[in-house]
């Protein structure tokens, strides 16, 4: 019996007897070696290089004082200024009076007057106006011519070549504002011709 199972035991197939040997046990596994990292591509933009910006030109503001900005300022007696001019302001009120009784302008100059009456009472009753007279005009004689003369603001027309420069007679509240050319250099009498006031109501305009 034990010869039977020798002849068993060695009538097992070769293959198996190899597959057994030749398996390997407790095999490591085999060692990997380690990858480096993937490089990526950057997407990061790079810095450009900052644009050259010019330098700006200064604006100039638009309009007149824009444009001379920069120019000189003319004095109003220049040639090529404004045309020179003398500025008056007078006064008058609720009683027989001038807030100025002398005037001095340059000969040859314009003259701005103003006449104010700062009072409540109507021309009718208060009225005043200005009135500049040439020389040698006698001032009572047209005062008196004057007096008759209501429709014209109390400028005679009979003797209006006798008169510079006037203003309209107003009253209380009331304005006027005249332009004149300044006569030859000299001495003149100024009056108001409303009747009655002119006797007090005088003054002197002085061209120089």
């Amino acid at each position: 019996m034990s010869n039977r199972l020798v002849s068993k035991v060695v009538r097992i197939p070769v293959f198996l007897v190899t597959l057994v040997c030749c398996t390997p046990t407790n095999t490591a596994p085999p060692e990997v070696a380690p990858s480096s990292p993937a490089v990526l591509p950057s997407t990061q933009a790079k810095p450009s290089a900052p644009e050259k910006v010019p330098a700006s030109t200064p604006i100039k503001p638009s309009g007149p004082e824009g444009l001379h900005a920069n120019a000189p300022t003319k004095p109003s007696n220049s040639p090529e200024g404004s045309r020179n001019m003398t500025t008056v302001n007078l006064i008058v009120g609720d009683s027989l009076s001038y807030s100025l009784k002398k005037i001095e302008v340059t000969a040859g100059s314009t003259v701005k007057l103003t006449l104010t009456h700062q009072g409540r009472m109507p021309k009718t009753a208060m009225g005043h106006n200005w009135v500049l007279l040439s020389n040698g005009t006698n001032a009572n004689r047209f005062l008196n011519t004057a007096m008759r003369a209501a429709k014209t603001d109390y400028i005679p027309e009979s003797l209006k070549d006798s008169v510079i420069a006037h203003t309209k007679v107003i009253g209380g509240g009331e304005s006027d504002i005249i332009e004149f050319k300044a006569p030859a250099a000299g001495e003149y009498t100024f009056v108001c011709s409303f009747p009655g006031h002119g006797i007090v109501m005088t003054g002197k305009l002085i061209a120089k």
